[in-house]
């Protein structure tokens, strides 16, 4: 290769690619990152189908997702020291091999046990994906040009949690739930072949003089008990369970330690000093978190919603999802230039906020016979927040970092999103469950012997299920009762996923005063990042 697309431009040392080998390595981090991010949904759908074929219970098949997303957010807050460790360059290259061969021995795995351990190491290969590929995207590109890098970035963020469900339900109707993990073998070795031809060590290196096992336990330990904890404590009635209680205490105690041990070490495994040196940081970080709950936890609530109350299948509602993924993948790139050029990112976040609060306000009005028309004009408002609250929150975590501190900040924004998500969907799991029993009294007080309606209503039913099913009057009293009660459930689950969309837009709501602090320089837009 001649000419500038090989030498690419250099600049205080560093080199910045350009041409076709700028090309491949976007496409490919690009690629790395959708890889992780849709692995975090695609075995959703397949639950049922992995509990039959490998003779487990739900409980146990959740282990499924539940050791993935730990794995995810314990290395992703390690990827900034391990990157520097072992080289960006081969901790990319070795991430992306992991996750594949871990994808191979998912789909090959004949117990649930064994599933549930390599999906844990396929979560150690991914979760380095997402902040590792951010951090060569940056590098890759020039630092007025980094706008349009996170409008790229920012467009795959959304595609992949979207695309996961949909890839998932194809796959599980049309071949069998191991193609949920056999289908990244190929993607993943062309990806690696990719890096390995095109992707170059940035030549301004950060070597490890001591690596820091201290803080590297106690993150693993702290994080990893909080994954555990927002994942399966609803399920156990929270601190009803010893043992959710004894998993807070360490989280607690672990992560306190962890913050302390790292602002006074000499060689933090995971730099936190970063966060005073940018102000900015500090607040992406802190709306990422509102974010990742907002995005996560309607994308939680939705499929849930339109699958058991409305009856959508699992490819149906993937493909309700899929266009407002796609009109945030068309803007990211325009907003990412308009933020190069100087447009302000509080005014684009203002509005992307304003829009994702008013998204959840109008999905909390939907009805039981609302369907996918109604659905596809809501969701679209979805698509056009999120490209307008993604790319400059995104842009804004590392607007005046540079070198070795891109690593440290993305690694600990995409943490950020992804605890976010967490708390989001154990929140509103939880909010959900408290909702459907508070709606299910008021609606049963209603329902009483002297209520003239609720009286005729039964009778009906009764007759009904006389008529039709051949039942003596006793037995159609006994139907027609469990009947109205699987109406209340019905609409008592209704009101209760309504009310959790109002309560995202409230949060939405709240969180907007945050964007007063956010310090705008003069030219952060044409130079966002800095240089190296």
């Amino acid at each position: 290769m001649s000419g500038a697309a090989a030498a690419g431009a250099y600049e205080g040392g560093h080199t910045y690619e350009t041409g076709f080998r700028k090309t491949i390595i976007t496409i490919t981090v690009i690629v790395a990152a959708m890889l992780e991010l849709i692995d975090t949904t695609i075995v959703n759908v397949a639950i049922s189908h992995i509990s039959g074929n490998l003779g487990a219970s739900i409980e146990d098949v959740s282990w499924v997702i539940i050791s993935y997303a730990i794995a995810n957010v314990i290395v992703i807050p390690l990827s900034g020291f391990l990157g520097n460790l072992l080289g960006r360059r081969t901790y990319f290259i070795g991430s992306i091999l992991l996750f594949t061969l871990a994808s191979l021995l998912c789909g090959i795995a004949d117990n649930i046990w064994t599933l549930v351990f390599f999906r844990f190491i396929q979560g150690i290969g991914g979760g380095a994906l997402l902040p590792t590929s951010q951090a060569i995207l940056y590098e890759t590109f020039r630092p007025e040009e980094r706008g349009a890098a996170t409008g790229i970035f920012s467009m795959g963020l959304v595609l992949g949690p979207t695309i996961g469900p949909l890839l998932g339900g194809y796959l599980v109707d049309y071949l069998s739930w191991e193609w949920c993990f056999f289908v990244n073998i190929p993607v993943g070795l062309l990806a690696s072949w990719a890096a390995f031809t095109f992707i170059r060590e940035p030549k301004v290196s950060h070597t490890v003089k001591k690596i820091d096992w201290a803080g590297i336990g106690l993150l693993a330990v702290g994080i990893g008990s909080l994954q555990f904890i927002l994942e399966r404590g609803e399920s156990k009635d929270w601190f009803a369970t010893p043992y959710i209680t004894w998993f807070t205490i360490i989280a607690i105690v672990c992560l306190a330690a962890f913050v302390w041990w790292e602002l006074h070490t000499e060689h933090p495994a995971v730099d936190l000093s970063v966060l005073g040196r940018s102000k900015n940081l500090a607040i992406a970080a802190v709306l990422t978190f509102i974010v990742g709950y907002g995005l996560y936890g309607t994308l939680f609530v939705f499929p849930v919603f339109v699958q058991r109350l409305l009856g959508f299948t699992a490819v149906l509602t993937g493909l309700v999802l899929f266009p407002s993924a796609m009109l945030t993948g068309a803007i990211s790139m325009p907003l990412g230039i308009a933020l190069q050029k100087g447009a302000s990112p509080k005014l684009l976040m203002a509005f992307g906020m304003a829009a994702f609060m008013l998204f959840s306000w109008e999905l909390g009005q939907q009805t039981m016979q609302s369907g996918a028309t109604q659905f596809f004009w809501v969701l679209l408002l979805r698509g056009l927040a999120l490209g307008f609250i993604f790319i400059p929150v995104t842009m804004l975590a590392v607007t005046g970092l540079h070198g070795r501190d891109i690593g440290q900040a993305t690694g600990l924004n995409n943490m950020v999103r992804q605890l976010g998500g967490s708390f989001g969907i154990a929140i509103t799991n939880t909010y959900i469950a408290k909702r459907v029993a508070a709606h299910r009294v008021d609606l049963i007080s209603s329902l009483s012997p002297f209520d003239h309606e609720a009286v005729l209503r039964l009778d009906a039913i009764g007759q009904t299920m006389q008529t039709s099913g051949a039942l003596s009057p006793v037995d159609a009293g006994y139907a027609a009762t469990r009947a109205l009660e699987g109406t209340v459930m019905a609409q008592s689950h209704h009101l209760a996923y309504m009310d959790a969309f109002m309560l995202i837009a409230v949060l939405f709501l709240c969180c907007l005063p945050l964007l007063f602090f956010i310090r705008e320089e003069k030219g952060s837009g044409k130079g966002a990042g800095g240089g190296h």
